[in-house]
């Protein structure tokens, strides 16, 4: 039998902030059990590294992560296998042009989470004042906090249609991911299956996510799963619609491949 590797999306797939249960015990309990049964699982996800830790460190031991839609990919130890980053002078015209219109910006640099305001968050973060006073070193993601679907539509299409050139950004529900051009989810999971090709040869990769932005991990992914409150593209894409991140897990370990 083929080894079997998961790559899930965290925010509304594994993990649900404004829920009371955040992360759903049962959640963690079938990860460990799909992980004791000798199979990989990690997170594919928008966040930054520093944006996980806090919130699974005790419950969920990640063998990978794909973070800032696949512009920083390290392995379980968080020791680097594939990092990219957004032109500084990019990054810092899009702070510029969108900092005075009163959005929330974040900027993952080198898997540290920098704002611009203090937050009421439980790890480490900066405050800064702009691109240059950011910690050095890579800007994986520049990420936008809208108050709607319509107005990250339209902000996603005005920053695709004027820096498309040297950035990505990705519609994540009312949040906008902006990566380097070429970065998502699914090239995301394809360096890291290139990467464990050697340690395991031919293995089977399943996908899960909830969200536009996750389609190309679903594309990418050789099995995939979403839920039946996703986008319609995304359960149209999806090779199974299922309830819970729990049923899609023990969907792949009884997966004869």
């Amino acid at each position: 039998m083929k080894k079997k590797v998961f790559a899930s999306d965290f925010d509304g797939t594994l993990y649900f902030y404004k829920a009371d249960v955040k992360l759903p015990p049962e959640n963690v309990e079938k990860i460990r059990e799909y992980q004791a049964a000798g199979h990989l699982f990690g997170l594919c996800t928008g966040r930054q590294v520093g944006g996980l830790t806090p919130f699974i460190t005790g419950f969920v031991r990640p063998d990978f992560y794909i973070t800032s839609s696949g512009a920083n990919i390290v392995d379980g130890e968080f020791r680097p296998i594939l990092k990219r980053g957004v032109d500084r002078a990019t990054a810092d015209a899009i702070v510029r042009e969108m900092l005075p219109k009163g959005y929330r910006l974040t900027l993952d640099v080198e898997g540290e989470i920098c704002v611009f305001a203090p937050m009421d968050y439980p790890g480490k973060y900066y405050v800064i004042t702009g691109v240059d006073d950011a910690p050095p070193g890579l800007i994986h993601q520049v990420s936008i906090h809208t108050e709607s679907l319509e107005e990250a539509a339209a902000v996603s299409a005005s920053i695709n249609a004027r820096y498309g050139d040297t950035v990505e950004a990705f519609q994540n529900v009312i949040e906008i991911d902006i990566a380097p051009r070429g970065c998502s989810k699914g090239r995301g999971v394809q360096a890291l299956r290139e990467y464990m090709r050697d340690a395991l040869g031919d293995f089977v990769l399943y996908g899960i996510g909830d969200s536009i932005n996750d389609l190309p991990l679903l594309e990418a992914s050789d099995v995939s799963y979403t839920f039946p409150y996703a986008p319609e593209i995304c359960r149209e894409r999806a090779t199974k619609v299922v309830e819970t991140i729990v049923d899609a897990l023990e969907d792949s370990m009884n997966d004869p491949a």
